[in-house]
């Protein structure tokens, strides 16, 4: 559900201050806890260290990112593959399948 119009963008107060009067280029990363920010045209240039929950992502904003979430740029999760020791067997089978068609192609096209 968004945001009700009449309160406005959340963007962290805090965050605010420490980009107030700074060029984006020559700042270091600016790290930072708030994931909800939503980010505003003039964080625009700058690199914040989103926290993830574990460690801090470094995030360059450019202009197509204004109006979203911080937090949207910073995933929490971080995608295992499923199949262990099986899995490892058909991936060796299909790369297997593919060298010999490779060869096979390389062959007939002499």
């Amino acid at each position: 559900m968004s945001r009700s119009a009449y309160k406005g963008p959340y963007v962290d107060e805090k965050l605010m201050q420490k980009i107030e009067g700074k060029k984006g280029d020559s700042t270091p990363t600016i790290r930072t806890w708030a994931r909800a920010s939503m980010i505003a045209p003039e964080m625009v240039g700058f690199t914040f260290g989103v926290h993830n929950g574990k460690t801090h992502t470094d995030v360059f904003v450019t202009e197509d990112m204004v109006g979203h979430r911080l937090g949207e740029f910073a995933p929490t999760k971080k995608f295992i593959r499923h199949g262990g020791k099986m899995q490892k067997d058909i991936d060796a089978r299909k790369k297997e399948s593919e060298i010999a068609a490779a060869k096979a192609s390389k062959t007939s096209g002499k």
